[in-house]
């Protein structure tokens, strides 16, 4: 028997822990990852007195973006198919942004790819100060289409034309400076740290800070109607069955530079 994908808990307080559980893999998503969140997250609604939702890493890191054997298995499927993909994926994403209680990362280790739109779509996050990040989709010949509008009401858009486009990595420090982090503590500190959140979120008055957040994202990038979104989504899911995602793919799994990247 393999352990789920995501694990999900909640205590007397209210308060809802997310664990994303595929440490072999350093957490990086697949289908049963996707449906783990939406899963969790609809359970996680019924409950009447949730008042608040962490979301942490096992293993070595937080999550490491699409498991990228499983999007090459996924990418010579029909366009039908890789579009429900993209939807879900989109979908788990969204659903975070709009999570009617504050949700709270705690982020170690790398967190690359889908891993910086989960923690842009966060109301609070807090980083190790191990933690890497990278927008790093274009590396294989894939784009972030559907989490570039909460990565621009976390980073602004000036910062992810940078990090999105070059793909580069950078440090937890970095990732505060930008905005993509709140804080950033030693990695000994950081449960400790969100438990420090999570009590002062607790003393704030549930409706109201519901109807803040809804406020705030009637004016953001992540404020986007279903149209909006769906088109995101065709963008996102047609990538996947280009030319140059194949070779990108191709070149991950034989360990190798791209056709694109310079020789030498």
């Amino acid at each position: 028997m393999t352990s789920p994908a995501i694990l999900t808990s909640l205590d007397s307080r209210g308060v809802a822990t997310v664990t994303f559980n595929r440490p072999e893999v350093n957490n990086a998503y697949n289908e049963d990852f996707i449906q783990g969140v939406l899963n969790g997250l609809d359970a996680l609604g019924n409950e009447k007195g949730l008042r608040a939702v962490v979301i942490k890493g096992n293993g070595r890191h937080f999550q490491a973006g699409a498991d990228l054997k499983w999007i090459n298995s996924v990418r010579p499927k029909s366009a039908k198919e890789n579009r429900e993909v993209s939807k879900a994926t989109a979908d788990a994403v969204d659903r975070l942004n709009r999570c009617p209680v504050p949700v709270v990362a705690l982020v170690h280790g790398g967190c690359f790819g889908g891993g910086t739109g989960i923690v842009s779509a966060c109301d609070v996050v807090i980083a190790a100060d191990n933690a890497i990040f990278s927008i790093s989709e274009v590396r294989w010949g894939l784009h972030a289409a559907i989490i570039v509008p909460h990565l621009n009401d976390a980073m602004g858009m000036r910062q992810v034309r940078r990090y999105a486009i070059t793909g580069e990595r950078f440090g937890a420090e970095e990732a505060r400076r930008i905005g993509l982090v709140h804080e950033v503590v030693p990695l000994d500190r950081l449960e400790a740290r969100g438990n420090e959140i999570v009590a002062q979120i607790l003393e704030n008055s549930p409706s109201a800070m519901a109807k803040t957040k809804q406020h705030i994202l009637e004016s953001a990038w992540g404020g986007f109607d279903r149209a909006t979104l769906d088109k995101l989504i065709d963008s996102h899911s047609e990538a996947r069955q280009t030319a140059e995602a194949a070779e990108g793919l191709a070149s991950f799994a034989e360990k190798r530079r791209a056709a694109w990247a310079p020789k030498g």
